[in-house]
C-alpha cells in the first residue's frame, strides 16, 4: 500500500515537472564557433571585419551619389525657379529702347499686334541678363511720372491685408468650434466645408457675381474682401491642427474654471501660432495675386489691383512692367523669408500632404 502511495507521488511529481516544463537533464552540443580552435577564430574574425569594411563602404558610396544627385537635382530646379527672378529684377534697370529692341519682337508676333492673327517670331528675342547700360528710368516712370501703377500696388494692399485679417479671425473661430464640438450635424458640415475646398474658385465667380449684385456692393472692393474672408482652406487646415491638441489640456483648464473664451484664447491659439502664421503667408501670396476675381467684380480700372495691370502687359508698357513686377515680388518675397520657419512647421504638424 505505501509502494503504491509513493509511485503515484512521484508520478504526480513528474507530471508537475512536466507541466513546467523543468528538464532535469540537458546535453549540451557545441556550437560552429566552439569547434573552432583560436587560428580557425582569428581567421573568422578576420573575414568577418573585411565584409563589414566592404559593405560600410558601398553604404557611402551610394549614400555620396544619392546626395550628389539631390543636390544636383535641387540646384537645377533652384535656378530654374531664380532665374526668372533675376531676370525681372536685373531687366527693370534697363532702358526702354534697351527692352524694347531686346523683348519688343515678342509683342511684335502676337495676336493683339499682328495684322494676321498670332505669328511665328521673325528672329530669335535677345535674353539679356545684365542691362548694358544701368537706368532708372523704368523706376521714375513707375512711381513718379505715372502715380496710377502705384495706386494699384495700393490697391493691392487694401484689398489683400482685410482679406487675411478677416479670413484668420473667421478661420480660427470656425476651427475651434469643429475641434471642439464633434458631433454628427457638425461633421456634415465640415464635410460640405471640405466639398467647397475642393471646387475651384472659378466655379464660384458668377454666384458671387450675382450676390454682390443684390448687395448692391458690385465694383466696390467689399465684393472681392467678404468673399475672400469666409473662405473654406484656412478652416480646415486649423481644425486638422487643433484637433492635434490633447484634450487633457481643456480638461485641466475646465477643471480650473477656465471658460470657452479663456481656452480659446489661452490654450488653442498659442499652440496653433505655427499654423496661424502658415495660413498667414499662403493666404497673402494666394491673394497677393488673384486676376480673376477683380476683373470679374471690379469694372473700374481704377480700383483694381496691381496683379490685373500686370496680366494685362501690353508693348509700350514692357519697361514699366519689369520695374512693376520687380516691386510687387518684394512683399511676398519679405513675409515667405520671415515666417519660412513657421510654414514648414505648420504644415508639417497639421497632416495636410
Amino acid at each position: 500500500m505505501e509502494d503504491q502511495k509513493a509511485l503515484q507521488q512521484k508520478r504526480r511529481d513528474e507530471a508537475t515537472l512536466a507541466r513546467r516544463k523543468v528538464f532535469t537533464h540537458y546535453v549540451h552540443e557545441p556550437s560552429f564557433f566552439e569547434k573552432m580552435d583560436e587560428s580557425e577564430r582569428d581567421e573568422f574574425f578576420k573575414k568577418q571585419r573585411l565584409w563589414s569594411k566592404r559593405v560600410r563602404k558601398q553604404k557611402q558610396i551610394r549614400n555620396t551619389i544619392t546626395l550628389v544627385l539631390g543636390v544636383t537635382v535641387a540646384s537645377i530646379v533652384s535656378l530654374l525657379a531664380i532665374v526668372p527672378v533675376f531676370y525681372t529684377f536685373l531687366n527693370s534697370f534697363m532702358s526702354s529702347s534697351e527692352i524694347n529692341s531686346n523683348y519688343g519682337i515678342i509683342f511684335q508676333s502676337l495676336s493683339g499686334h499682328a495684322k494676321n492673327g498670332a505669328s511665328y517670331l521673325a528672329s530669335s528675342p535677345t535674353l539679356t541678363l545684365v542691362p548694358q547700360r544701368v537706368t532708372i528710368e523704368q523706376y521714375k516712370n513707375l512711381l513718379i511720372m505715372s502715380p496710377t501703377y502705384l495706386l494699384k500696388f495700393w490697391n493691392s494692399i487694401i484689398l489683400v491685408v482685410p482679406i487675411v485679417i478677416g479670413q484668420m479671425i473667421v478661420s480660427c473661430l470656425a476651427a475651434y468650434s469643429f475641434a471642439r464640438y464633434r458631433r454628427k450635424r457638425r461633421e456634415i458640415l465640415f464635410f460640405s466645408y471640405i466639398i467647397l475646398m475642393l471646387m475651384p474658385f472659378q466655379v464660384t465667380l458668377v454666384p458671387n457675381y450675382m450676390i454682390s449684385e443684390q448687395l448692391g456692393i458690385l465694383n466696390t472692393r467689399w465684393a472681392i474682401i467678404l468673399p475672400g474672408i469666409f473662405s473654406t482652406f484656412a478652416i480646415f487646415l486649423l481644425t486638422k491642427y487643433m484637433r492635434q491638441i490633447p484634450i487633457a489640456y481643456i480638461e485641466a483648464a475646465k477643471l480650473d474654471g477656465a471658460t470657452e473664451w479663456q481656452i480659446f484664447t489661452k490654450i488653442a491659439v498659442p499652440l496653433c501660432k505655427n499654423a496661424i502664421f502658415a495660413l498667414t503667408i499662403l493666404l497673402f501670396i494666394d491673394y497677393w495675386n488673384m486676376v480673376e476675381q477683380p476683373i470679374v467684380l471690379l469694372t473700374d480700372a481704377d480700383k483694381q489691383p496691381m496683379s490685373v495691370f500686370l496680366s494685362q502687359i501690353n508693348e509700350a508698357e514692357i519697361g514699366i512692367a519689369f520695374a512693376a513686377s520687380a516691386l510687387y515680388m518684394i512683399p511676398p518675397l519679405l513675409i515667405f523669408l520671415w515666417g519660412e520657419e513657421y510654414l514648414v512647421e505648420g504644415i508639417s504638424r497639421s497632416g495636410v500632404k
